[in-house]
């Protein structure tokens, strides 16, 4: 058996500054077998020194020794490509196994699936990423003869500092038995077999001066004149106890929200997640959009920070969290009025139709908020309503001269107008959609059911409430929790009024500013059919248009392509 490694140690990990390294290795991969049966196969090592253990010939590979097997005191980690199945544990004799402080490998693939034969002969370029940050090991293959496409083959969890110290050896180790195997390119000699080795690059990225995931993202925010503080992500770590689980508010498609202390204040700050598809996009649309906003009915966002490829954003503090955990029941919710009131709900309908109307309405340049749904409604220690989650809002001009592009349909499913389906464009009538479907699960205490491209239009909620209210029955979709404590004629119309805010042609629903006329009392309800109208495309517009209601002009965004949940 034998190793051989790059010239210079690599620092891990650094235990007095709390952080790992991340790396990338990229070789050629080529096994062709000199006997038959062929030898055992080879593996892309991190050890804790550079000599070579006794006794580790043969199926132990380089790794470890008999002695060591099992045990922390071994150090090393390895990704073996194991040739011959010389354990029971082994999978095949053709497969890619994590080995840590063990030749019994963590996790092993068989490579069989995947149509390739390590001891081909065949050149397969591998890919060996760390991610330092997310503490992750990848193992993606190449695996044509060609250029192509890397196939991912293992991605699993591991601290590396758990196991390994924190300056390392990186290269590989071999062993032969009593059978040859060749590889290819430069050569290599070590004991008792004969190696070719490839290329090895290996890219170390330094902790003191990351890569820059967004170089212009900094530019782009300070553009904006209306940008909010920049904090630093020492006072972010700190204020989080370093974003310490036990601190962990809730989590969705954008990221992770962390209680936090600033200056004796309660914050509530967001990870941005990077597994998030739009991670970069949303970040910025939070920060310049809702920055510029200022409405007692939205969240106000303090503040940002872009730091070592995080980022970063601080709420005010929302201390009764979002609406769905009351409508739907969290069992980590603790208050002491654990089924809101009728007058609560009003309230809170009322203050997100405020909100909207002044988006829609009250901006100097119009906001489209795109995800509308009850968990972004937060809920102040008044239960007040605040519209959060700016991350798929977009601004465009009152004119309908500016549009935004993007390749996504942009919302969560059960809460998107059937014509989002049709033609892929958000306009100010998809977020009365939205709204609608909201009001009707607030009043219901329901969720409102799934939709995909197939099934669009059968809204569960939508069409669940609308058969009742052919049935002039409409009072039986209320919450069964209030225990008929509720105004019967408020009800009826706020019911109503969600149908008419979903109903199937966006030429008939109402405008925010129509809604908060119908809540306050001051104009009547919308024709709303006792029947559900089919969905029909093209939209037929109606007959005439208030003059007064410029809500609905010029609101339309460009197509989208593709759907994405959040």
């Amino acid at each position: 058996s034998g190793r051989v490694f790059y010239k210079k140690p690599f620092r891990l990990w650094s235990k007095s500054k709390g952080v790992a390294a991340s790396f990338n290795a990229t070789f050629v991969l080529n096994i062709k077998n000199q006997t038959n049966p062929g030898g055992e196969g080879l593996t892309f090592l991190l050890a804790a020194n550079n000599t070579v253990p006794e006794n580790s010939e043969g199926q132990w590979l380089g790794v470890v020794s008999p002695s060591t097997n099992g045990s922390s005191q071994a150090n090393v980690v390895a990704v073996e490509f194991d040739t011959r199945k010389s354990f029971p544990e082994d999978l095949d004799d053709n497969h890619v196994g994590l080995d840590v402080n063990s030749i019994y490998s963590h996790k092993q693939v068989s490579l069989t699936e995947y149509g390739f034969n390590l001891s081909a002969g065949i050149d397969a370029t591998v890919r060996v990423q760390y991610d330092g940050k997310n503490m992750t090991l990848g193992v993606s293959m190449n695996l044509s003869t060609g250029t192509g496409e890397y196939i991912p083959v293992m991605s699993i969890p591991l601290n590396l500092s758990d196991h390994l110290p924190e300056t390392v050896f990186v290269g590989f180790s071999a062993s032969t038995g009593y059978r040859a195997v060749v590889g290819m390119d430069h050569s290599f000699s070590s004991c008792c077999f004969k190696r070719y080795w490839g290329l090895l690059y290996l890219l170390r990225k330094h902790r003191e001066q990351p890569e820059d995931a967004y170089p212009r993202i900094e530019d782009q925010i300070k553009g904006s004149s209306v940008a909010p503080r920049k904090f630093q992500l020492k006072q972010l770590r700190k204020a989080t106890g370093n974003f310490n689980p036990k601190n962990k508010l809730g989590k969705g498609g954008f990221g992770t929200v962390y209680k936090g202390v600033l200056a004796d204040k309660d914050v509530a700050v967001k990870r941005v997640s990077k597994d998030s598809t739009q991670g970069k996009q949303e970040f910025i649309a939070e920060v310049t959009t809702i920055g510029s906003l200022h409405h007692k009915n939205l969240v106000k966002l303090i503040g940002w920070c872009y730091e070592r490829q995080e980022l970063l954003l601080v709420y005010e503090f929302m201390p009764n969290g979002s609406l769905d955990k009351f409508l739907f029941g969290d069992e980590k919710l603790t208050v002491e009025e654990p089924t809101l009131s009728w007058e609560r709900r009003h309230l809170i309908v009322y203050g997100v139709a405020q909100a909207l109307d002044y988006l829609h309405n009250g901006c100097e340049k119009r906001v489209l908020h795109r995800d509308i749904k009850s968990s972004n409604i937060m809920l102040d220690s008044d239960f007040n309503a605040r519209l959060g989650d700016f991350g798929l809002a977009r601004t465009i001009q009152q004119g309908g001269k500016t549009h935004h592009s993007t390749k996504e349909i942009a919302g969560t499913p059960g809460y998107m107008a059937p014509e989002t389906f049709l033609i892929g464009r958000a306009t100010v009538e998809t977020d009365v959609y939205a709204f609608g479907v909201l009001v009707l699960e607030v009043v219901c205490g329901r969720k409102p059911g799934n939709q995909n491209e197939q099934n669009d239009y059968n809204n569960g909620i939508v069409c669940g409430i609308w058969e009742l209210h052919r049935r002039e029955r409409i009072l039986d979709a209320v919450d069964s929790r209030l225990a008929g404590e509720f105004q019967k004629e408020g009800t009826e119309r706020m019911l109503v009024l969600g149908l008419a805010c979903c109903h199937p042609n966006p030429h008939h629903r109402p405008s925010m500013r129509t809604v908060l006329q119908v809540l306050t009392g001051e104009a009547p309800l919308p024709p709303v059919p006792t029947e559900r109208p089919a969905c029909v495309w093209p939209a037929t517009p109606p007959s005439f248009k208030q003059a007064t209601d410029k809500s609905l002009i010029g609101s339309q965004l460009c197509p989208f392509t593709e759907l994405t949940g959040r």
